[in-house]
């Protein structure tokens, strides 16, 4: 695969490059690869989300859901309107609150549908780490409130607010969160950090580092077997789940059940990288100009939320969340049977947001509700939730 890199590119990975090395000199020659995955994504000015560079949609390295069709959001819409109700009847704020926006298209499309159908959202919030996306957000929706005289007030945020009340939206975020890559010998696990290479062309390397305190509960592997943990999205969801006081959270994102996640074929990992629209297996190589991710193992947050008071949960494949919150009636109420060119770019768009061999099944929803009964509302009758439950 050939990659070519513009002159910007170049000096920008060069730079990225040179502050990795100078830590893991500095660490005595090997770093965490939490570190690394940190650095690679949120220095400031050099990590991939915190830099100029484009990300998402056609020119950048990857489409998310939002961008792919607008459906996407709609559809939420048919789920989170009937909690937005119930707030304002109960006399409280209707705010929803999206964690990570990209580049603001899943809010455009929310406020725009909620417009439409006649209800005035009070509040939208996003919580966000770079300053870039922040921008192109607050240009993106500015435009849109003022053309369609939305009276929202948006706000924006670097950090979890104190408290949550309202609808929270996290899609394609976890991935994101920099995790731990194990490595399992002689029946022991270990780190595998990051250390330079001794090739021109391969700076960094894999590095094998000390084992583990707490040995993870992952069975009937080889030796050899290399694999990821999630400390870091295990914190960080659980103090989201520990400020949130009443409403609906809704997780959108690829992964596992943990028997499925640390299947003994499932060796290597799930660790990926993307330039321009491309995965690379080695995640060391273009850190900073490339996307890295790693995919989620929802039952450890499944198991976080489990004895939650007052609450309820939901976990199920994209595609079961989709059509049972209504997005093909969604499709056939706005679209012309008799416009085949028009269908077909619909249809295009659905069937990579449903299909199996798509984001259909990869791709999960986890659904928590807290203290809806006060609101009068049960989380499996909300659409999109009145399906087979997965949680176990």
């Amino acid at each position: 695969m050939d990659i070519n890199l513009t002159k910007a590119e170049a000096e920008h990975l060069k730079a990225v490059l040179t502050k990795i090395s100078q830590e893991i000199e500095e660490k005595g020659g090997w770093i965490p690869f939490s570190r690394y995955m940190e650095i690679a994504l949120y220095q400031p000015n050099l990590g991939y989300y915190t830099s100029a560079l484009e990300k998402f949609g056609r020119f950048g390295d990857f489409l998310t859901a939002p961008e792919i069709s607008p459906f996407f959001g709609q559809t939420i819409v048919n789920t989170i309107l009937p909690v937005l109700d119930k707030l304002r009847i109960y006399g409280h704020p209707t705010r929803v609150i999206e964690i990570g926006a990209g580049t603001g298209q899943l809010a455009k499309t929310i406020l725009l549908d909620l417009h439409r159908r006649g209800f005035t959202l009070d509040e939208y919030h996003i919580i966000d780490v770079s300053p870039n996306l922040i921008e192109r957000q607050h240009e993106l929706l500015f435009d849109v409130c003022q053309s369609h005289g939305i009276q929202t007030r948006c706000q924006w945020h670097s950090e979890f607010l104190p408290s949550f009340h309202g609808v929270i939206l996290a899609n394609e975020v976890l991935d994101a969160i920099p995790c731990e890559r194990i490595v399992y010998q002689d029946h022991a696990w270990y780190y595998a950090g990051v250390g330079l290479g001794s090739k021109p062309d391969q700076p960094l390397t894999s590095a094998p580092g000390a084992q583990l305190e707490i040995q993870p509960s992952i069975d009937n592997v080889a030796d050899g077997y290399i694999t990821e943990i999630h400390p870091q999205a295990e914190a960080w969801f659980k103090q989201l789940i520990n400020r949130f006081e009443q409403g609906l959270l809704l997780m959108i994102d690829y992964g596992f059940h943990h028997h499925e996640y640390y299947h003994p074929q499932r060796n290597t990992g799930t660790l990926m990288a993307h330039y321009r629209h491309q995965a690379l297996t080695n995640v060391l190589t273009l850190p900073g100009i490339s996307d890295i991710t790693c995919h989620i193992n929802f039952s450890s947050l499944l198991h976080s939320i489990e004895d939650a008071e007052n609450s309820q949960s939901f976990f199920s494949s994209q595609a079961t969340y989709l059509l049972d919150a209504g997005i093909t009636d969604l499709v056939l109420q706005q679209s012309d049977p008799n416009d085949p060119q028009q269908m077909i770019a619909i249809s295009n768009g659905i069937q990579k947001l449903i299909s199996e061999a798509e984001m259909g099944e990869l791709f999960k929803v986890l659904a928590f509700g807290k203290n809806l009964g006060s609101l009068d509302l049960d989380l499996h009758a909300l659409p999109g939730f009145r399906g087979r439950n997965r949680v176990y």
